[in-house]
């Protein structure tokens, strides 16, 4: 099955669900069994399985990351883009550029309060490429 390219279009910083759009692929291809891997093409955005039922918990994640990875840190060397984009960089390397999640019965394996997010590092919103292969077992 070839690679299927998503294009993400982030309003800026935080959390953005991507769980219908994948979900949506999934059953397009109309695999039953097996499993998606996703992968984001950036260096300042990463992919992440969060709690998707309540939204204090992005929003505590994002508070976290920012306080443990701040802006206009003295020892960063990397500032010509902008004081958000080495934190960017440094909180994509903390999280992850790819998922692998199961197919079953054509839909993705999840728990009942995990949702995939496109976690946008840099402040102004961005269009994100993804990559997704799906494997039929």
């Amino acid at each position: 099955m070839p690679t299927i390219p998503l294009f993400i279009d982030t309003p800026g910083q935080g959390l953005h669900e991507i769980t219908d759009v994948v979900a949506r692929t999934v059953a397009d291809a109309g695999v039953s069994v097996g499993l998606c891997t996703l992968f984001v093409r950036h260096t300042s955005a990463s992919l992440v399985i969060q709690e998707n039922a309540d939204p204090s918990a992005r929003r505590d994640l994002q508070a976290w990351f920012d306080r443990l990875v701040p802006e206009q840190d003295p020892l960063y060397s990397h500032v010509s883009e902008g004081p958000d984009d080495m934190p960017a960089h440094i909180k994509a390397a903390l999280t992850a550029t790819s998922l692998s999640i199961p197919i079953d019965d054509g839909r993705l394996g999840l728990g009942t309060w995990q949702g995939v997010y496109l976690w946008e590092h840099r402040r102004r919103g961005q269009r994100r490429q993804l990559l997704v292969q799906l494997l039929a077992g």
